[in-house]
């Protein structure tokens, strides 16, 4: 595992693969919002997530889509309005990598506001790391693996949030588990 998960910057710009992800566990959510982690999104985010046309969105897509109207409503999330200049920057990011406009709002908001991306997609993590620096860019995997370190999740919780991540088809949970169990191995080190 290639992340520190002994730290976690609890503000961050989320795109549209780490919202789905991150709001797939109840549990997860919780312990987050408990450590006073907050996330935010830009409006491209919001796009993706709610109005975009999509070949195949299933139920479980739609229920995640009505999380994300129930934490904005109730200002657990919030979105963001970029203005012509952050739009010109992603202009710019967009001649560099081939991502969504999700992705790259997102990059560009979380560098104007200068605060922490947080992706799940291999690109935009590659990209947010150059644009950023790489210790501005974390992982759903990353909130889990620290959230475990910290004790704020306890064993018993783990299968609890496989099982909730799993039940609405995302694809995380290998990285959840190795996350885990880098958690119980620095934490037996340190004892």
């Amino acid at each position: 595992m290639n992340i520190d998960i002994t730290e976690f910057n609890r503000i961050n710009v989320i795109d549209t693969c780490a919202i789905d992800n991150l709001l797939s566990s109840a549990t997860l959510y919780r312990a987050a919002r408990s450590s006073n982690c907050s996330f935010c999104y830009t409006k491209f985010v919001e796009y993706e997530m709610l109005y975009k046309n999509r070949k195949n969105i299933d139920e479980k897509s739609k229920e995640l889509q009505q999380k994300l109207k129930d934490e904005t409503c109730a200002k657990r999330l919030e979105c963001h309005n970029l203005s012509i200049d952050d739009l010109q920057e992603i202009e710019i990011l967009e001649q560099r990598k081939r991502l969504g406009s999700g992705e790259l709002s997102s990059i560009a908001f979380a560098k104007k506001i200068n605060q922490n991306f947080m992706t799940d997609d291999s690109k935009a993590r590659k990209l947010g790391g150059l644009v950023l620096g790489i210790k501005r860019v974390q992982t759903t995997p990353h909130l889990v693996g620290w959230l475990f370190y910290k004790r704020e999740l306890i064993d018993s919780d783990f299968s609890v949030i496989i099982s909730e991540h799993q039940n609405y088809n995302r694809p995380l949970s290998q990285y959840f588990e190795e996350a885990y169990l880098e958690s119980l191995r620095i934490r037996s080190m340190n004892k």
